[in-house]
């Protein structure tokens, strides 16, 4: 019997700063005994919870399913204890299998090398059991991930259950300049409060990732809907019955898209062609409305939600022309979005001073390797005064691209 199958505790990897967000997302799955921690979350579930999990969270990176945990001071000992396990029961010779190892604060210091000697503790064991024959490793798209992660020289062998990374929902084949990664935009969503009562606008849509989530979401569409492989089906114990079950329960509640609830729109005719292509590959998508606008053109935007990823700067090298780009956008929420709710995400956090408004909530999110922060901003009387007078009403659309083309 296999640690997981014990105890029913695993353990789920969480993107930085969303280990609260992501206790939160777990319990309402129906997962129990619920405990944050640095980069992650234990739990406890059963077979059904664990699939619903899997299934339907939007912010989770991968869950791990504990096989072993041994007392590791040397590689010797970690390929002898790896080549013991019953890797047969999990999968055969003629699938692949890929390993990620972390290390820290122990006798063994590098995860490659750890790795491999795993590795050869599971290719010793299939050549003793398969008359020489072994399986092979594929780092791209294994059939079969493993986990071994070894802290003050005690080490856990896991199976990933999620096979692919969760946040690999597989609607986006095109993404932009800076792409946003799928599980910080539903973070983004579910930090807004967004409930379907009122319009939601992203105004600088990218390549479409926060209106995909914000379609998700409000349509209860599970997020793996589009998968068809999940790293529990190579579990020993797995139920194909039940997981059917847990699939048609969370299918059943989805529903359609009111047309016009959700919108996106951006200066760029690249970005909106590449967010209609994305959002193309979910249900209820023909109900987004999309536009080649910038919105400063934009005469109102009362009693919705505003959500934006401006460019950062960073990638584009025009700091000044992305300072301006806030600038007016703070400027167009003051004046012309009354009575709406606006959350901007800014892998920059100096940016905010750019904006020049109050915010009401700060909330840190990383996206990648950038420590950005999630603003909110209330606007409740608008101005009636004429916005951005250097603004050339007059001027074409089409060259009005500079320091604008970006992605999520």
């Amino acid at each position: 019997m296999y640690n997981y199958q014990f105890d029913g505790r695993y353990f789920a990897q969480a993107p930085g700063k969303m280990e609260a967000m992501c206790a939160d997302e777990l319990r309402e799955l129906g997962a129990t005994d619920v405990e944050a921690a640095y980069r992650g979350v234990y739990f406890s579930a059963d077979k059904a919870t664990l699939y619903r999990i899997n299934y339907m969270s939007r912010m989770l990176s991968r869950v791990l399913a504990p096989l072993i945990s041994i007392r590791c001071r040397d590689t010797e000992e970690l390929t002898a204890t790896s080549r013991k396990i019953a890797w047969e029961t999990f999968f055969t010779v003629d699938q692949t299998f890929a390993i990620t190892a972390s290390v820290t604060k122990s006798s063994i210091n590098n995860s490659l090398y750890a790795a491999q000697c795993l590795k050869d503790g599971i290719v010793d064991h299939f050549r003793d059991v398969s008359r020489g024959v072994r399986p092979s490793v594929e780092t791209v798209n294994p059939d079969v991930r493993l986990n071994l992660h070894i802290e003050e020289d005690r080490a856990v062998i896991s199976l990933d259950t999620s096979g692919e990374s969760l946040h690999k929902r597989g609607y986006r084949l095109l993404a932009g300049e800076a792409p946003m990664q799928e599980t910080l935009a539903a973070a983004i969503i579910r930090q807004t409060g967004w409930d379907g009562e009122t319009p939601l606008w992203d105004c600088m849509c990218g390549s479409g990732t926060l209106l995909c989530e914000a379609l998700m979401h409000y349509c209860r569409m599970p997020a793996q809907l589009l998968r068809r492989n999940f790293g529990f089906f190579y579990l020993p114990d797995f139920e194909e019955k039940t997981w059917k079950n847990v699939k048609a329960e969370c299918d059943a509640q989805m529903r359609p898209l009111p047309r016009g609830l959700i919108s996106g729109s951006d200066i760029s005719p690249a970005a909106v062609s590449v967010a209609k292509e994305n959002l193309s590959r979910l249900p209820y998508s023909e109900a987004v409305t999309l536009k080649r606008q910038a919105f400063q053109r934009v005469k109102e935007f009362e009693n919705g939600t505003l959500l934006a990823n401006p460019p950062y700067g960073i990638r584009m090298g025009e700091l000044e022309e992305v300072k301006l780009l806030y600038t007016e956008l703070g400027d167009f929420i003051k004046q012309h979005c009354k009575g709406s709710t606006a959350f901007i995400y800014m892998g920059d956090p100096e940016l905010r001073k750019s904006i020049g408004l109050k915010t009401s909530r700060r909330i840190p999110l990383v996206n990648g390797k950038l420590e950005g922060v999630l603003v909110r901003i209330d606007s409740y009387e608008g101005s009636k005064k004429p916005y951005y007078a250097e603004y050339k009403a007059q001027e074409n659309e089409e060259e009005t691209t500079k320091g604008s083309d970006r992605g999520e």
